[in-house]
């Protein structure tokens, strides 16, 4: 264990010093959050015939929405990025003949991921508090119960890319372009109900969408999203096994 923890505390400040981690879990979360605040304001859209974000304040529909954003930053980019890159400059070959376990391997970059995103997501709702008219959530519990969830599916969503892609810039990429796409299409974005149609059924499969929507109902709720929260657990548990299974040292 206290190995463990070391290995992840290393983990932590090896991540914090890569600018593009940083940059989409600390700031561009916290940047559009600011800028859309600026522009929609919180008051609830009434006029035009079309009930949008749920009949709730702009901001108080993309406060949970970017919490969500700030947990994939690192866990779909940085992750997978560092875990590729280990095992290509040997890293993971000398872990494994340190007597290292493949467990605690995968374990300390799940933990990294968490205390990452968690850094990220309060720093982005203290923002909101402080510099926007966003009203609390309504049921606290319930939202930290669901940002666990949620923060573990997507970090376990991270692993599962970083033990199946083939080089580090092919996971950049991969992440880069999931992250962006789940930003427009997951309700980070335009609001889901002036989407095409073609596109909420693309929202629909995204892995995000339900860790969006499982944030968003207790903030703007008070209630829990049981689907949502099934989905969550699957995801997590599903990529962990896969992951798993998909391991290599080398």
């Amino acid at each position: 264990m206290r190995a463990l923890a070391k290995m992840t505390w290393v983990e932590v400040k090896l991540f914090l010093r890569e600018p593009i981690t940083v940059i989409f879990t600390l700031a561009l979360p916290l940047m559009v959050l600011y800028v859309l605040g600026g522009v929609f304001g919180n008051e609830v859209e009434t006029g035009g015939g079309m009930v949008v974000y749920g009949g709730h304040g702009p901001t108080d529909f993309y406060t949970p929405a970017y919490v969500a954003l700030a947990v994939a930053g690192v866990a779909l980019i940085g992750v997978p990025t560092h875990m590729v890159e280990y095992r290509e400059i040997g890293v993971l070959k000398r872990l494994r003949a340190s007597a290292v376990r493949r467990r605690d391997v995968l374990l300390s970059q799940l933990l990294v991921s968490l205390l990452v995103a968690t850094a990220g997501a309060a720093l982005l709702v203290g923002a909101a508090f402080a510099f926007t008219d966003v009203t609390a959530p309504d049921a606290i519990a319930g939202f930290l119960g669901a940002y666990l969830l949620g923060a573990l599916s997507i970090a376990a969503l991270g692993l599962l890319l970083g033990t199946v892609l083939p080089t580090a810039r092919a996971a950049q990429s991969v992440g880069l372009l999931l992250w962006f796409m789940f930003m427009f299409l997951s309700g980070a974005g335009p609001p889901p109900e002036v989407l095409p149609d073609s596109l909420r059924t693309v929202s629909d499969w995204l892995p995000l969408t339900p860790i969006v929507q499982l944030l968003q109902e207790p903030w703007l709720a008070g209630g829990w999203a049981g689907r949502q929260a099934l989905i969550a657990a699957a995801i997590a548990l599903l990529c962990v096994l896969a992951a798993w299974r998909a391991y290599r040292w080398e």
